[in-house]
């Protein structure tokens, strides 16, 4: 899947019930995208038999998301990392602060200039990074890199299962009405029985 933009990165606050089961607060802008990495951790396990291959699984463990982004405003942060802000605006982090876990939307344009939208159910971020440098001969923007953890969803879909992830593609069939409502609401699988 190639490609060649990144735009429109939201969060959505996670609450859960007293079986560990999610709800998802209405999206907010997280900042603007200038990238994401994706990296996604499998549990592998091969059994051979009769001298040959019989069967391999592998299954989702987890995963990392690295967000490059323009710019964290303040209670984006304090949303995140669990910060606070103080009575005059201003972000305190402490040792003991722990982020919610939030769900995290965006979409990527393919060179077919439709768009590839995604919604990742459950993730945990840390602290950003921050890199400052001083103004020499040129000069180069430097931007915080926020760094998740991805984990499965406890609440299980109409088919059993635990969704780490949702994705869809501009231009499919049938979708146009489900790309519409993307960014509006985290995007709930719908099987039918």
């Amino acid at each position: 899947m190639a490609t060649i933009g990144l735009d429109h990165m939201v969060y959505a606050k996670i609450t859960e019930d007293a079986k560990g089961e999610e709800t998802y607060a209405v999206p907010k802008i997280l900042a603007k995208a200038i990238k994401a990495d994706l990296a996604i951790e499998l549990a592998e396990a091969t059994l051979y038999a009769d001298d040959a291959l019989a069967h391999a699984i592998k299954h989702f463990k987890g995963g990392k998301l690295s967000l490059g982004v323009e710019d964290i405003g303040v209670s984006v942060a304090a949303d995140l990392t669990g910060a606070s802000v103080d009575d005059n605006g201003v972000l305190v982090a402490a040792s003991e602060d722990e982020g919610c876990l939030v769900a995290v939307g965006f979409r990527a344009l393919k060179p077919n200039n439709f768009y590839r939208y995604f919604w990742l159910y459950r993730v945990k971020f840390a602290v950003p990074s921050t890199n400052l440098q001083t103004k020499g001969d040129s000069i180069q923007f430097q931007t915080p890199t926020v760094e998740g953890t991805i984990m499965r969803r406890n609440k299980l879909d109409a088919n059993g299962k635990h969704p780490w992830k949702a994705e869809v593609t501009e231009g499919d069939p049938g979708v146009a009405a489900v790309i519409a409502a993307w960014f509006t609401q985290v995007y709930e699988p719908a099987f039918s029985a």
